[in-house]
């Protein structure tokens, strides 16, 4: 007689999550159901609005890696680690790329051996600015704002690659990266990509394997990042609204550039969208320290910069990455407000 015994295998960790996931969902839904409806068209609609912007973001990451331009972009955060940190920081200031697009690429660089300064330096630094958001912020807030936002953005690189360079050799900073799916469809590619540079990537099978699979991880991670956040907008914007944001922000006390970070970083979703917001802001009281600081803690705390990262980065790292963040945010706040 054969003893027969079942085997009962534990859920995996993803299943799990996934299974969270659709259970705070269905509840979600039965929970509002009125909004259930407006928030999934709110999102499809947010999807259609960036898609211009992101997809063709996704076709450049995934030729940077197949073609091998990668190996040369790389060469500008290797080196001594101030330089490096110099210049990623300027990179990310003056690039229009956003996290999220070019995170493909950090992860590849990570994976690789590049020093996590760098690559934190220009993380910090890219989202807040570009040469698009810094004329469309001069027309909407003025000249100062415009030029306070991108030296704000090369301080804060600056001042993060740094600070991550002082942990240069702890194990956490040496292995920055996840061991998870995600992170290792990201990298794969570029580690496994062609040495040498050639930009006809369709030429050869090796390269066109490579374009495919880094478009569709980052094609992937994107989706994962874009829904649960344009979903979140849709919750902010339906529970807060401008007047009451300034209730909080809007008084020119000791608290409004710190009620500005950890009070409105949150409900910034896009950089664009965000300008108009502030500018009544301020016509309602708003101070300008606290304005600047509400713009750049927006870039890279809210719920679409920090969901771009935290996918890929291990928790210490990724716990470093916000607390720069707020630290610099508010540095640039007090330092806005002084100077003007």
């Amino acid at each position: 007689m054969f003893d027969q015994t079942i085997v009962r295998r534990k859920p995996s960790k993803k299943t799990a999550l996934w299974g969270l996931c659709l259970i705070l969902l269905v509840g979600a839904v039965l929970a509002w159901p009125e909004h259930a409806g407006n928030a999934a068209l709110f999102v499809v609609g947010g999807l259609l609005a960036v898609a211009p912007i992101v997809i063709p973001g996704i076709f450049l990451a995934a030729w940077i890696i197949a073609s091998g331009a990668d190996a040369h972009i790389a060469g500008a955060f290797e080196g001594r680690m101030l330089r490096t940190v110099v210049i990623a920081s300027l990179i990310g200031a003056i690039t229009p790329v956003c996290g999220v697009t070019v995170l493909p690429l950090m992860a590849g660089l990570l994976a690789a051996g590049v020093p996590l300064a760098p690559i934190m330096a220009f993380w910090l630094s890219s989202p807040i600015t570009d040469p698009a958001m810094l004329a469309t912020t001069a027309a909407t807030l003025g000249l100062s704002f415009a030029a306070g936002k991108t030296l704000a953005a090369f301080g804060l690189g600056v001042f993060g690659g740094a600070v991550t360079g002082l942990f240069a050799t702890k194990t956490w900073a040496l292995n920055a990266l996840r061991d998870n799916g995600l992170a290792q469809q990201l990298s794969t590619a570029r580690c496994g990509g062609a040495q040498t540079f050639d930009p006809w990537v369709w030429r050869t099978e090796a390269r066109r394997r490579s374009f495919g699979a880094q478009f569709r991880a980052t094609s992937r991670l994107i989706l994962i990042c874009l829904i649960p956040a344009f979903a979140a907008e849709y919750g902010l914007n339906a529970a807060l609204t401008p007047g009451s944001l300034a209730a909080y922000v809007g008084e020119d006390q000791w608290w409004a550039i710190p009620a500005a970070v950890f009070v409105g970083a949150p409900a910034y979703i896009d950089g664009y969208a965000a300008l108009p917001l502030t500018r009544g802001l301020i016509d309602n009281g708003m101070s300008p320290g606290a304005a600047m600081a509400f713009l750049i803690s927006g870039g890279v705390v809210s719920i679409w910069g920090a969901m771009a990262i935290a996918p890929v980065l291990k928790l210490k790292p990724f716990l470093l990455y916000l607390a720069l963040a707020v630290l610099g945010s508010l540095a640039a706040g007090y330092t806005f407000e002084w100077a003007v």
